[in-house]
């Protein structure tokens, strides 16, 4: 059986280290706000502008004037701060932040990243993914394990354009979690969603992997 939207956040949560400070990107990652262990303190970074994210919103009770980078209505943690978008960037790339969540379209058996374009399609902009993985210590990536017509997305070899080259950390998809030790090292299978079995992840699976 396949891993929730809810439940592959609240595996990538289980990434973060103490005292982190954490980007989350658009989509997946955001919903890891509401799966962090309650022994773990985070500070979580949005790149329009804001420093301590709290839970999302209870409906009824939403402030259309706090949201994150992709729009949606959040909550002021206890310590929040709000600055600038240049700031929010000067952050990123003076290497401010331990970890960044990434949603990706793509991402290859070296790292590679690419999570901003289709070409021929209309798309919004290059937003900060650029930036945070030039710049962050940890990449998470969480993603659907195929697309909608069920071609693989971690893949030997990127198709579309890149983001980043050889800067994922972890993988963490519907049906599994993949971690290398280092940039430049393989990535192992770590971990198999209940249910999934190591043949049936390898036939969706076109890059080459440890076990």
């Amino acid at each position: 059986m396949a891993w929730t939207r809810d439940e592959m956040a609240a595996r990538a949560a289980r990434e973060l280290r103490d005292g982190d400070y954490v980007n989350l990107g658009i989509g997946i990652p955001t919903l890891v706000v509401d799966h962090i262990p309650g022994d773990v303190q985070v500070t979580l970074h949005s790149e329009n502008g804001l420093l301590g994210i709290g839970p999302f919103p209870v409906v009824g009770a939403e402030d259309a004037d706090i949201i994150n980078a992709g729009k949606q209505t959040i909550t002021e943690a206890i310590n929040s701060a709000y600055f600038s978008s240049a700031d929010s960037f000067a952050m990123i790339r003076g290497g401010h932040l331990d970890a960044s969540i990434l949603g990706a379209m793509e991402v290859s058996q070296v790292g590679d990243i690419a999570n901003w374009m289709i070409p021929g399609k209309s798309i919004k902009g290059m937003g900060g993914a650029m930036d945070l993985v030039a710049n962050v210590g940890k990449i998470i990536v969480t993603m659907e394990h195929v697309s909608k017509d069920g071609t693989p997305k971690f893949v030997r070899e990127c198709s579309l354009p890149l983001t980043g080259a050889n800067a994922v950390d972890v993988i963490i998809t519907d049906l599994a979690v993949f971690s290398r030790a280092s940039r430049g090292a393989p990535f192992r299978l770590i971990e198999l969603a209940p249910g999934v079995s190591p043949e049936q992840l390898s036939a969706v699976t076109s890059a080459a992997y440890l076990i």
